[in-house]
């Protein structure tokens, strides 16, 4: 069995060109703090500091080993999103960004696999980086869950989602840019309360609004950290759809027939809520994520899967690796 942990984050050490240009424009780079350290800025302001795991592949690579991980696939840390510069400038960041993650990933291209990032903000140029991407190596694309107050139902992000079932390119949707963040000043409350929100909503837009009725079935989706708190209030949701006409004017079936339209990851970290995730979706649409390599990541990687006593052994072969071999469609790519 090939275990793969397809949702683990990296960042490029910076040049010291870049590193200057972004210090002074206000945009995220890196710099190296001490051995073995990091720190992500957004221009002079400090952001979060990181370990090496996230920049150099040969330190990732002992991480793998150490968990007996066979493949990870690595995609940009959201800060790095840049939905709010310029289309033009952050067309030219993220091509920048995605050879480099290439670039990664060749250091060991059986163990390293990449997903994209896209300028969102501009339909046409997300496609055209998206195509260029998938041509230089990349299996997919990692997108943020939202455009300032468009959510996934809008339509650019929708002819966006149609343009990736067509090149064949796996999505992994990523909560940002949290909500009410000024409601909750302390305690990482944003990470703990509005990104499972985040997540809810995003998959809760192309339910309720009827876009999974219109968006092709090829479309491989997954959503990160189990789907935020959808499956804990999918009942919640179903008896609203049952019982409010305003809640169905535009999702012709109930909520839970959609279930076999995206995938969620695994980065729960408690084995009663992997459990119901599972029970909820089902153990055909559930993959081993870690959130690698930051601290709200699972540090033994698959450790939860793995020693999880309520799982059967069918299911955790199938969450720990065969699942995401068939979103990445991995199959498809040794064949080619």
């Amino acid at each position: 069995m090939t275990i793969i942990d397809m949702h683990s984050h990296f960042f490029p050490m910076s040049d010291a060109a870049y590193a200057d240009a972004a210090e002074r424009d206000g945009l995220p780079w890196l710099k190296r703090t001490g051995a073995g350290e990091g720190m992500i800025m957004v221009g002079s302001r400090e952001f979060r500091p990181v370990r090496e795991a996230l920049w150099n592949p040969a330190a990732r690579i002992e991480d793998l080993d150490r968990n007996h991980i066979d493949m990870q696939v690595i995609c940009a840390t959201p800060v790095m999103f840049g939905y709010s510069r310029p289309a033009k400038d952050a067309a030219e960041t993220a091509k920048r960004f995605n050879d480099q993650a290439v670039k990664m990933a060749g250091h060991d291209p059986r163990r390293l696999k990449a997903l994209a990032q896209v300028p969102l903000q501009d339909v046409d140029l997300a496609c055209a980086e998206a195509s260029r991407a998938m041509a230089t190596g990349h299996l997919g694309v990692q997108i943020g869950n939202h455009l300032g107050n468009a959510y996934l139902d809008d339509e650019r992000l929708l002819t966006f989602l149609a343009h990736c079932a067509e090149i064949g390119a796996a999505v992994l949707v990523h909560p940002w840019d949290m909500m009410a963040r000024e409601r909750m000043p302390k305690y990482m409350l944003p990470w703990l309360v509005a990104m499972p929100a985040e997540t809810q909503l995003s998959i809760l837009s192309l339910i309720l609004s009827g876009a999974f009725e219109r968006l092709p079935k090829s479309l491989r989706l997954c959503f990160a950290h189990g789907g935020g708190s959808f499956a804990f209030l999918l009942g919640r949701v179903e008896n609203a759809w049952a019982q409010r006409d305003i809640v169905r004017v535009d999702c012709p079936n109930p909520p839970s027939s959609y279930l076999d339209r995206f995938y969620v990851d695994s980065a729960v970290f408690s084995p009663d809520s992997l459990q119901l995730v599972v029970d909820v979706l089902g153990e055909d649409r559930v993959m081993l994520g870690s959130d690698h390599p930051f601290p709200l990541g699972e540090e033994a990687i698959g450790q939860l899967v793995g020693t999880h006593d309520r799982l059967s052994g069918a299911a955790k072969a199938k969450i720990l690796g065969g699942n995401a071999a068939r979103w990445l469609a991995l199959e498809e790519v040794a064949a080619a």
